[in-house]
């Protein structure tokens, strides 16, 4: 070990005469260990809630859907559909026909975004029929004895026969549904009458009960075959837009460009990053400023560091004087007080990523709950970061090792023959 090192380990290890000096250094330990943990432990559930509403956002929604400019839908769409299916770096590509509707069972009533689509083509690129928890989805398959195309032209006897309706977890406990039941399915794009404007309904069986555990589709989605949805509206063979999943989700507001040139003039294009910009955004500054706040722990910490040094300078002052006179140097002794302030930050910086990285172990591994209207989620997500661990661990040390400057410098200046005079 060296010289310097060796001295400031035993001067924290020594018993001192100021019982104070020797409270305030594990102060500082404590409150470096703190502000450490804690932003940890922040980065940690911020990085957690990126995360996740990413994955479910994008696991939920596709990367890519193109539409009309124009409000009045797509007609002729299947040749466009196998077009566009065949681009470069395009996966997979599902028709959709949807549209805002009030679905009641009772008194009970909740608005929805009800989505017509052809099963198989929906799980390439959106995973919420995966995600059914109560019944099935496969209601909403075509019979084995019809093709994909009978399924979308449907004929009378589908059409007198109640449908099928898969519904969100959230959804379901606001209108008090369950598998099985009949829900009154309301559209605004009423039938013009001698009486007025009359809006169109249709019963539905619940089917599918989904949960993807993202409050903002469990609560307003509901998905029936794209041949109901047409029957609905009254729009034969209409969709309203065709949803792409591609390789790099990443390039999806390129590859959507691309896709919005094949398709021509008339149509546009928007991606997942474009509908939730603003959400990561608020979540990247929500990043910025709580590293900032909990870093300030870490300053006052810090604070403690420099008394804690300034205060045993001026104890040791003699035991400074008696090394100088031995032939220790002024940069010896310099360094034997700022080994001494980062053992402190050491092990304090130590303490604190353990601390914090087992509280966010215990919070992946153990969830809790969240009120999921309010956050979208409903559990804290926790994902540490090693490059945090790394960037936090940088802060804590240089802030540490700039508290030490002044108290090591002012026992460097010590002056042996003043020190002793009276010794």
């Amino acid at each position: 070990m060296r010289f310097e090192l060796f001295i400031a380990a035993r001067y924290l290890r020594a018993k001192r005469r100021q019982a104070v000096v020797g409270v305030i250094t594990l102060i500082s330990v404590i409150g470096v260990a703190a502000g450490v943990a804690s932003l940890i432990i922040a980065l940690a559930i911020t990085n957690g809630m990126r995360r996740d509403l990413q994955e479910r956002l994008v696991g939920s929604t596709a990367h890519v859907m193109l539409m009309r400019v124009s409000a009045d839908g797509m007609r002729d769409w299947r040749p466009l559909l196998e077009r566009l299916r065949g681009l470069p770096h395009v996966t997979a590509a599902a028709p959709a026909l949807y549209e805002e509707v009030l679905i009641s069972r009772g008194a009970k009533s909740a608005g929805a975004l009800v989505d017509g689509i052809v099963p198989a083509d929906q799980r390439t690129v959106s995973d919420l029929l995966q995600s059914v928890k109560k019944g099935s989805a496969e209601d909403l398959e075509p019979k084995s004895s019809e093709s994909a195309s009978q399924q979308v032209s449907g004929d009378v006897a589908a059409a007198q026969a109640v449908p099928p309706i898969v519904i969100g977890k959230d959804l379901a406990e606001s209108i008090g549904a369950d598998v099985g039941d009949t829900v009154l399915v309301t559209s605004p794009q009423g039938e013009l009458t001698p009486l007025g404007l009359v809006p169109r309904y249709q019963r539905y069986t619940v089917t599918g009960i989904f949960s993807s555990g993202f409050y903002q589709y469990d609560a307003s989605y509901a998905f029936i075959r794209l041949a109901d949805a047409q029957r609905l509206f009254s729009e034969p063979d209409l969709i309203s837009a065709i949803s792409f999943k591609v390789d790099d989700m990443y390039k999806a507001d390129v590859v959507g460009r691309e896709i919005e040139q094949a398709a021509g003039s008339g149509f546009q294009t928007t991606n997942w990053m474009e509908q939730n910009r603003e959400l990561f955004r608020a979540l990247a500054l929500e990043q910025i400023v709580t590293f900032i706040v909990l870093a300030l722990i870490v300053c006052v910490a810090a604070l403690n560091i420099l008394i804690a040094l300034t205060m045993m300078v001026m104890e040791k002052t003699r035991d400074i004087a008696v090394l100088m006179s031995f032939g220790v140097s002024e940069t010896q002794v310099r360094r034997i007080f700022l080994l001494q302030g980062l053992l402190i930050s050491v092990i304090g910086t130590a303490i604190g990523l353990v601390v914090g990285y087992g509280v966010s172990w215990f919070g992946g591994h153990y969830h809790f709950p969240l009120n999921a209207e309010v956050y979208s989620i409903d559990y804290l997500p926790f994902a540490p970061r090693v490059v945090d661990a790394v960037i936090v661990a940088a802060v804590s040390l240089g802030v540490s090792l700039v508290a030490t400057m002044y108290p090591s410098s002012s026992a460097a200046k010590v002056l042996p023959a003043e020190a002793l005079r009276y010794e």
